[in-house]
């Protein structure tokens, strides 16, 4: 019984690491259209974790809220510009790209 006391903690980090490694890939693919419709270049392919949080979605359920940021270039130049996607669990919730002169919002 104390062996599987010991085992159900790393049961759940596994299946945390899972689950986040799904939720960051569903933030590439999304990033990687958004850029590619918008005619921007996502810089290292890829978006790092900047915040996470637990929160309630629209039915109370508790999930986690992840902020990621990556970088991406406009056609203005070669100035890297910032851009952040927010997820609550699996669901996009919204997507900022930081561009000259204005603030694009994106919503799925």
């Amino acid at each position: 019984m104390d062996e599987l006391l010991l085992f159900l903690p790393l049961l759940a980090l596994v299946a945390y690491w899972f689950d986040s490694m799904s939720v960051r890939e569903r933030a590439i693919t999304r990033v990687r259209a958004v850029c590619q419709r918008d005619g921007l270049l996502l810089l290292d392919q890829t978006v790092a974790l900047r915040r996470l949080r637990l929160c309630r979605d629209g039915a109370g359920r508790v999930r986690f809220q992840r902020s990621y940021k990556f970088e991406f270039l406009a056609d203005d130049g070669d100035i890297r510009r910032r851009g952040d996607i927010q997820l609550l669990g699996r669901k996009i919730e919204k997507i900022i790209l930081e561009l000259p002169g204005h603030t694009l919002h994106d919503s799925p």
